[in-house]
């Protein structure tokens, strides 16, 4: 099997970050190190990071380290090599378009509050081309002033499948005013996404690595 353009996926979805986090570990699973990672995993994760940094616009490290979520998810090889393709469609290969998905994984990070999604999430979205504030907004909801009638749309999509599973016909409507019927079975898959993954964060205690956004300061109550 192919490593499902892992280079790709990770600039997208999940990146290589270099080591040297000095927050106090608090993981309840920890991360695989290289040394013990199964053939299999090895022939997923292994060899990426040259080109990652490349992707990025950067020099490689002399230090690069696997994203945590990936080294703990490691753990169960059968797994991780499936979620890899399925997180590469998804990342990189999806109908929607990167702002609009950002915004989706951003409101879906704040609201299953995983720091470690939201960290990551910030920094795709500048690349996709929210603003700081846009950003810094999302954390407060549909309802805060600044946005276009057709990003409260995508909020409150988000919203409504962590809160009740479902979209309401209202908002379902204003979204197929915009999107083809492709893109409209995307979101909730989106937002599911970063909902598991925030849940796998969550409770096996992956930690933020180094040099991503913590939650803002003045957290919005949900």
């Amino acid at each position: 099997m192919s490593h499902f353009s892992l280079s790709r996926f990770a600039l997208i979805v999940l990146g290589i970050v270099p080591a040297g986090s000095t927050k106090e570990s608090s993981s309840r699973v920890r991360p695989l190190p290289a040394a013990e990672w199964s053939p299999e995993v090895r022939r997923a994760l292994g060899g990426t990071h040259d080109s990652v940094a490349a992707l990025e616009g950067g020099e490689p490290s002399t230090n690069p380290k696997t994203l945590n979520i990936l080294s703990t998810i490691a753990h169960h090889p059968k797994l991780l090599v499936p979620f890899l393709g399925f997180a590469t469609v998804l990342g990189q290969d999806g109908a929607l378009s990167r702002r609009d998905s950002e915004i989706l994984a951003l409101r879906t990070s704040w609201n299953c509050q995983s720091e470690f999604e939201w960290g990551h999430h910030a920094q795709y979205g500048r690349a996709a081309g929210l603003s700081e504030a846009e950003i810094e907004v999302i954390t407060q909801g549909p309802d805060a002033a600044g946005w276009s009638r057709e990003d409260r749309a995508l909020l409150r999509a988000a919203d409504q499948l962590h809160t009740g599973q479902q979209i309401r016909d209202d908002v379902w409507q204003q979204l197929a005013d915009r999107f083809s019927e492709t893109q409209l079975v995307e979101i909730p898959f989106v937002v599911g996404q970063y909902t598991m993954l925030s849940m796998v964060a969550n409770s096996t205690g992956v930690e933020l690595e180094a040099g991503y956004d913590r939650f803002p300061v003045k957290q919005q109550s949900l």
